[in-house]
């Protein structure tokens, strides 16, 4: 392969993909003096996560928790109203328009750090080369020390389930649907089939879940888990659990889904009106030209990384296209580590210290180890559980769903997993994160001054529990 041209701009840095892990790389690059690239084929930067994942998910989220809310909380809390009324256009404009706050914040901040922002797609081209292809067709060629690749993640497909626009569907067509459908049929127990199918059921439909596994929530801890699904059936979900798809027929009426239990036995059909297929998504790695560079995925698309290297040519490989937890705020992490190693300073992330969530409600949230995974390696550990419907505040914003359980040392009393199933969750974690980014106790946790009241004193409580002196339940 060519040298690029002479005349090929020269950076420290080119970035391909311009997600949560793409454009906080090149805004710590700028800041740290480097000459940096970012280059996304969408028309607006923030990935999946700001245009078709996280964001517009949780403003969809937030909006039909408060449109529930009005019907069904709100008369008891002393609030009546005439009548409810859905306005689903403005619901999805409200959703765009903060979305399209985000993604021009992100177009700032990458002029405020000197970022270029190259708008096409990317590919590598061989040894500090790469090309892109913008949407006229046109390519150009710039030069790199350094190529970071941050081209995330897509939808997985079902094999024998084909999307069709508006009836079979994948998380995007699950955020853009224009009517409410009568039945949503949701493959996949996971974090974002659960929080889509609360979204649609919220708004009016009859959502059934279909997972091939026996529990919800892959990875999560399987107390917190039976808890969750009880809380999902009693609000309207069903489930059916152990079960494999294995083929879809779309009419003008609606969607046919074959079934079958997956440990084998009789096919049954079931009927909805939308099919969302959510049962995972998988690395998008595909024509980016790593075969330019000798590097080669997994099976599954998967490129691996030593210290967030990949080959010996200057890649380096950041976020979901690589192993670790398929969540923004880990691409956000590998960004930051990998970016400084680039500038010679230390980079490191520890991934048993990546929260995770569930944004539905009431929220799921761990971090750490789950109690299963303690048993499976012959940890010991001690536990502490506290109730929401003990915690003040809850009780009071009558949020009683749910509990919080610290897992710690025996021995050392240091955490080793906290779990979280109620009202916000997402954000009670952090204190978690934190007490175990230093090592931390349950002790810690038990002995530190919380408001009151307070959601975050049920896991104080919980803490206090870990030696048994809980002292409000």
């Amino acid at each position: 392969m060519a040298d690029a041209p002479q005349s090929a701009p020269q950076y420290d840095v080119v970035i391909i993909g311009g997600g949560p892990g793409g454009y906080n790389a090149a805004i710590r690059a700028g800041q740290l003096g480097l000459k940096v690239a970012c280059i996304e084929m969408r028309d607006t930067l923030g990935g999946t996560c700001l245009n078709v994942g996280c964001m517009p998910s949780k403003a969809l989220l937030h909006a039909s928790e408060m449109y529930e809310a009005a019907g069904t909380a709100f008369a008891g809390l002393g609030i009546k109203l005439a009548n409810r009324e859905l306005d689903l256009g403005q619901m999805m404009k409200q959703k765009d328009d903060s979305v399209g706050q985000l993604t021009k914040g992100i177009e700032f901040l990458f002029k405020k750090n000197k970022v270029d922002w190259l708008k096409g797609r990317g590919r590598i081209a061989g040894k500090g080369q790469v090309e892109v292809e913008a949407a006229d067709g046109s390519k150009t060629t710039v030069a790199a020390k350094n190529i970071i690749i941050a081209t995330g993640s897509e939808p997985t497909p079902l094999p024998g389930v084909e999307f069709v626009e508006g009836k079979v569907i994948d998380s995007t067509g699950a955020l853009s649907l224009s009517a409410v459908p009568k039945k949503l049929i949701v493959i996949g127990a996971g974090v974002i089939g659960l929080e889509l199918g609360s979204v649609w059921r919220r708004l009016g439909a009859e959502v059934e879940v279909v997972e091939y596994l026996d529990k919800i929530g892959a990875g999560m801890d399987a107390e917190v888990a039976t808890a969750f699904q009880r809380g999902l059936t009693k609000q309207g979900m069903t489930f059916r659990m152990g079960t494999k798809v294995t083929g879809a027929k779309v009419a003008k009426d609606g969607v046919e889904l074959t079934v079958e239990p997956a440990a084998g036995g009789k096919a049954e059909t079931l009927k909805g009106d939308v099919v969302l297929v959510a049962i995972g998504r998988r690395p998008y790695t595909a024509g980016l030209g790593l075969e330019t560079v000798g590097i080669e995925t997994d099976k599954r698309g998967f490129i691996a990384n030593d210290h967030f290297k990949a080959g010996q040519d200057g890649i380096w490989v950041i976020g979901d296209v690589t192993h670790g937890p398929m969540l923004a705020h880990k691409a956000e992490e590998d960004a930051v580590a990998a970016v400084e190693l680039i500038a010679g300073k230390a980079g490191h992330v520890d991934y048993n210290l990546v929260p995770s969530v569930i944004y539905t409600g009431p929220e799921v949230a761990w971090v750490g180890k789950t109690e299963e995974q303690l048993k499976e390696a012959g940890v010991e550990f001690k536990k502490g559980k506290f109730p929401f419907a003990a915690n003040s505040r809850a009780k009071i914003n009558h949020e009683t769903e749910g509990f919080v359980k610290v897992l710690a040392d025996p021995k050392t009393d240091r955490v080793l997993g906290v779990h979280i199933y109620g009202p916000q969750a997402g954000e009670l974690i952090g204190a978690a994160c934190m007490t175990m980014a230093f090592g931390g106790a349950s002790e810690d946790i038990a002995r530190t001054s919380y408001a009151h009241p307070t959601r975050s004193e049920a896991l104080k409580q919980a803490a206090m529990g870990v030696e048994g002196w809980t002292m409000q339940a």
